[in-house]
This record gives structure tokens, sequence and C-alpha cells, in this order.
């Protein structure tokens, strides 16, 4: 498919037979994640109204993800 989002895969190496756009939202989210701790950033990210819904994305704990919610400034 030229010119279109698939194209960017190639250079680093992705198919995108196997990596659609949500798999690499969702990777992205999640790195993000896991070097920042910050839930709030990423609900921002994504668009979540409910942080519920950001925990639940991630596939996190929920006890987890409150209790390093608790120990953030925002």
């Amino acid at each position: 498919m030229p010119g279109s989002w698939s194209d960017g895969y190639g250079p680093v190496g992705l198919d995108p037979a196997e990596y659609g756009t949500h798999t690499l939202r969702r990777t992205k989210a999640t790195r993000i994640y896991k070097r920042t701790k910050n839930l709030r950033a990423v609900q921002l990210l994504l668009g979540h109204t409910k942080l519920e819904s950001t925990v639940r994305y991630l596939g996190i704990e929920v006890d987890d993800a409150l209790e390093i919610a608790e120990q953030m400034e925002v």
C-alpha cells in the first residue's frame, strides 16, 4: 500500500501484517508507563476518561496501579 501509514514499518524492521495500529499504540503506551510509572500521563496520552480504563488497557493490576498513583504527585 504505497503512501499509507504502513510504509513506515520497513525502516524499523516490522512486518505490517503482524503489527496493526492498535498494537503499536498499546506498545507505546506500555513502554511509556514502564519507564515513568505515570498512569496519569498515559491516561492523557490515550484519551481515556477513566483511570480504570488505562489500567485495564495496560494489563496491570488495579491495586499496583493505585499504589503507584498514590505515591506520585499530580
